[in-house]
C-alpha cells in the first residue's frame, strides 16, 4: 500500500526511524520489499532523476506498482529523490509519486525559498508531501557534486524560518554526513549538537538524514579481493541512527550501500564462475542478500517490528 511520507513520519517521530531506499531496477525492488516483509518494517522507495532516466520512467514505476501487488502487506511511500524544479512539477503532475524532494540547497537561501515555496504550493493542491534542503552535504551522488570545501552545515535559525516561509514537510539537514562512500576520515562523526539546536527550534517536526550509508566495511574488503578498489570507503555508524531518531530524524537515506551490496555479489560470482553467462542466477544471490541487508539495516533503524502498528494506525 502506497501512502504518504507524513503518514509514516506520525508513527515514527521520536521512536525510531524509516529506511529511505533508493532502487534502479527489478532486482532491487524485489530486495527492498522482501527485506522490509521479513523485518515487518514500513519504509520509503526512492527514485532518483538517474534512476528515472535510467531506462524510462515509466519502467521503473511499473516494476513498482506490480511489486505492490505481489507484496500486498507492505506499507511504504514512493518519494523523488534530489528533485529540481522542473523534475519536482513532473512527479508531481504523474499521480504516482507519494512525495517529492526539492533540492535547491545549492541556491542562495531566498531562491532556495521561493523555488522550494512553488513546489510546495503545487504538492499540497494535489495532496502531495515536500521534503526541501538546507545547508549543503559534501561528497558525490549521480548528478549531486559538493565539494567539502563548498559543504556547510544547516544553519538552525534559518532552518526555522525557512519551513515556515515555504510551508515544507519535512527538512533534509546538513549535520556532517556526506553523499557517496567516502563520507568520514579519522573520527570525524554526526554534529548531533546542531540537530539538537533544529529540533529545539522546529519541535515535533520530520528532520531528514541524506548521506547515511554505512558503507560496511566487509562488503568494501570482499569487493577489493574480488578487484575493486575502494580504499578507504567509510560511512555511518548505524548505532547513530537511533540517537538521531530521538532528535526528530524520522527519514535515512540509503543508497550507496545497496550499491555495494550489487557490486559485491556481482564480482565475487563471476569470479567464482567465470563460465556463467546468465545474469539470473547472479540477480538471485543479489536479491537474497540485498533482502538480509535491508532486513538488517531496519533493526539499526529501530523500523523493525513497527509494520503491524503502522497498520493499525493508518486504518
Amino acid at each position: 500500500m502506497i501512502v504518504t511520507t507524513k503518514e509514516l513520519f506520525k508513527q515514527a517521530y521520536g521512536k525510531y526511524a524509516i529506511g529511505a531506499y533508493n532502487i534502479n531496477n527489478l532486482e532491487q525492488c524485489m530486495g527492498l520489499f522482501r527485506g522490509n516483509i521479513a523485518s515487518k518494517a514500513p519504509f520509503i522507495i526512492q527514485i532518483s532523476k538517474g534512476a528515472r532516466s535510467y531506462t524510462n520512467k515509466l519502467m521503473l514505476e511499473g516494476i513498482i506498482r506490480a511489486a505492490d501487488q505481489v507484496f500486498p502487506e507492505a506499507i511504504f511511500a514512493v518519494h523523488l529523490d534530489h528533485g529540481d524544479e522542473a523534475t519536482c512539477m513532473d512527479c508531481i503532475n504523474s499521480g504516482f509519486y507519494s512525495s517529492v524532494m526539492i533540492d535547491a540547497s545549492a541556491k542562495p537561501f531566498e531562491e532556495n525559498v521561493a523555488i522550494t515555496k512553488r513546489v510546495v504550493d503545487a504538492a499540497h493542491a494535489k495532496g502531495l508531501v515536500v521534503e526541501a534542503e538546507l545547508g549543503q552535504l559534501g561528497g558525490v551522488e549521480e548528478h549531486v557534486q559538493v565539494s567539502e570545501s563548498d559543504a556547510k552545515l544547516t544553519d538552525p535559525d534559518q532552518a526555522k524560518e525557512f519551513v515556515e516561509r515555504t510551508g515544507v514537510d519535512s527538512l533534509a539537514c546538513a549535520i556532517g554526513t556526506s553523499h557517496g562512500a567516502f563520507k568520514f576520515s579519522g573520527t570525524q562523526g554526526l554534529h548531533f549538537d546542531v540537530l539538537a539546536e533544529i529540533q529545539k527550534r522546529l519541535p515535533n517536526f520530520p528532520l531528514v538524514m541524506h548521506g547515511s550509508s554505512s558503507v560496511p566495511q566487509d562488503e568494501v574488503r570482499r569487493i577489493n579481493i574480488a578487484g575493486g578498489k575502494l580504499a578507504g570507503a567509510k560511512g555511518v555508524d548505524a548505532d547513530q541512527f537511533l540517537p538521531a531518531a530521538k532528535l526528530g530524524v524520522t527519514k535515512i537515506n540509503i543508497d550507496t550501500d545497496g550499491r555495494l551490496v550489487w557490486c559485491r555479489v556481482h564480482r565475487e560470482h563471476f569470479i567464482l564462475k567465470p563460465e556463467d553467462f546468465d545474469l539470473r542466477p547472479a540477480g538471485k544471490e543479489f536479491m537474497a542478500a540485498y533482502a538480509d541487508f535491508i532486513a538488517d539495516k531496519n533493526v539499526k533503524l529501530g523500523s523493525a517490528g513497527q509494520l503491524d502498528a503502522v497498520r493499525a494506525a493508518l486504518a
